[in-house]
């Protein structure tokens, strides 16, 4: 067990638990904060993407350790009340469907757009590559990010 002592969402924050604990289960289980999902475990389908000094990344392969006087944004300290361009988007867009996927898309997107705010829909579509969604809405995602651009 180690102590880990990150800020999320903009508060301080300190953790006790193995160092190579998931952020995701960090999140989850000892933040209580379930709008970052499990989705695969593995990395690949982007459902647990959360923001580590702005970047997305895979919470499921982001160890505890690596958090350590970093800054974490998760969907819930990306807007409060929802009313991030990007999730009003999303509403407007009928993007979600089950909407199980949807913080890791939002999340992935949230970074395209800051660091580009103009993007084309090639570069979209490269950026959003590898974000699953199981119900198939990418044409609704795409959309829903070129109306916020």
């Amino acid at each position: 067990m180690t102590t880990v002592a990150f800020t999320i969402n903009g508060k301080p924050a300190s953790v006790d638990a193995d160092a190579d604990t998931p952020l995701l289960w960090i999140v989850r289980e000892h933040l209580k904060l379930t709008g970052t999902k499990f989705g695969c475990g593995a990395g690949l389908c982007g459902a647990c993407t959360v923001h580590l000094d702005g970047k997305a990344v895979r919470s499921c392969q982001t160890q505890l350790s690596a958090v350590a006087n970093k800054k974490v944004t998760t969907i819930e300290g990306l807007s409060p009340d929802s009313s991030h361009p990007l999730q009003k988007a999303w509403i407007a867009n009928q993007v979600p469907q089950c909407g199980y996927c949807q913080s890791g898309q939002i999340m992935q997107a949230a970074e395209l757009l800051a660091q580009n705010p103009k993007p084309s829909r090639d570069q979209i579509v490269q950026h959003m590559d590898g974000n699953i969604c199981r119900c198939g809405t990418y044409a609704q995602i795409i959309e829903a990010i070129q109306s916020v651009a």
